[in-house]
């Protein structure tokens, strides 16, 4: 039975993911930063504990670090679309800043204290869950501090691939689509469902030699 840290769980695409992963028989460790709603939401799902994780905090970080001893697949899934994020010629630069400390910075930091637990495991994982919006090839105008945050991540996960290939960890980003869920809205052409089939896949199905490489529907896109 393998390991999986999911952060942001508690709900929406977090949830859903740690759902399938634990109908799969894997032990998922589900984070948050509300102890209340990450305890309820673990309760929920088969071979699930609560680990209590703020991202954003060094402190948090660390001492949810030191309370694993073995991991095998780390899903960095928090993310925050802040409000005000709509206009790149109006918005504060230090809201563009929060929010890549979130999704992009948040993400480093968890990668870089569990990584002792991963190099433990013969199939260590790195999964970031980024998005479409985070392309160069095809940027648009939409949240620009979500869109640069999620192009950060990218950046993030490039670099980790290459420093960690001869180690034996694969790290990989993924779009998992708009999905209707509490961040994306009712609107959304995709299901919560959907969205997390293909972080499952890269987190245990996806090939151990493919790393550096930006998924969706298990499908390599354009950076």
């Amino acid at each position: 039975m393998k390991t999986v840290l999911i952060t942001g769980a508690y709900r929406g695409l977090g949830f859903e993911t740690a759902r399938q992963i634990s109908e799969r028989g894997w032990k998922v460790i589900l984070t948050a930063r509300r102890r209340d709603q990450g305890t309820s939401a673990a309760t929920k799902l088969k071979n699930t504990s609560f680990l209590e994780l703020d991202i954003t905090n060094e402190a948090s970080v660390s001492k949810a670090a030191k309370k694993l001893s073995e991991l095998d697949v780390l899903i960095n899934n928090a993310a925050i679309v802040p409000e005000g994020d709509e206009n790149i010629l109006t918005i504060q630069p230090e809201l563009m800043a929060e929010t890549i400390a979130t999704n992009a910075l948040g993400a480093l930091r968890v990668s870089q204290a569990f990584l002792p637990q991963l190099l433990k495991s013969s199939s260590g994982r790195i999964v970031n869950v980024s998005s479409g919006a985070g392309q160069l090839n095809d940027m648009g105008t939409w949240a620009p501090a979500y869109s640069a945050s999620k192009t950060t991540l990218n950046a993030v996960t490039c670099l980790l691939a290459v420093a960690l290939k001869e180690k034996g960890i694969v790290v990989n980003s993924v779009c998992p689509g708009w999905c209707r869920t509490e961040m994306g809205g009712a609107g959304a052409p995709r299901s919560a469902e959907q969205g997390a089939e293909g972080i499952v896949w890269l987190a245990m199905d996806a090939p151990q030699n493919k790393t550096g490489l930006f998924w969706r529907d298990r499908e390599v896109i354009p950076w």
